[in-house]
């Protein structure tokens, strides 16, 4: 029963989800939201990389403006 379960699950709605979550991460990355967000991490972290000691905090705008412009499927370490 549990085999059939999952086989059902996986037809009728793991399916589905999966597509909106593509779905939702294709609208994410051309709407207005996603790329602008991006953007402004970026240049905060080219601002926070002139100097030495603000180069780690550099680094982190960037993973932050690469999570916002994708953001479904990442993983944050």
């Amino acid at each position: 029963m549990g085999i059939l379960g999952n086989i059902l699950w996986f037809i009728c709605g793991g399916l589905l989800s999966g597509l909106s979550w593509v779905l939702a991460g294709c609208l994410w990355c051309i709407s207005i939201i996603g790329i602008p967000m991006a953007v402004g991490n970026a240049v905060a972290g080219l601002i926070c990389c002139i100097t030495i000691i603000g180069i780690p905090f550099g680094k982190q705008f960037f993973k932050i403006a690469k999570l916002s412009l994708m953001p479904f499927g990442a993983e944050v370490v």
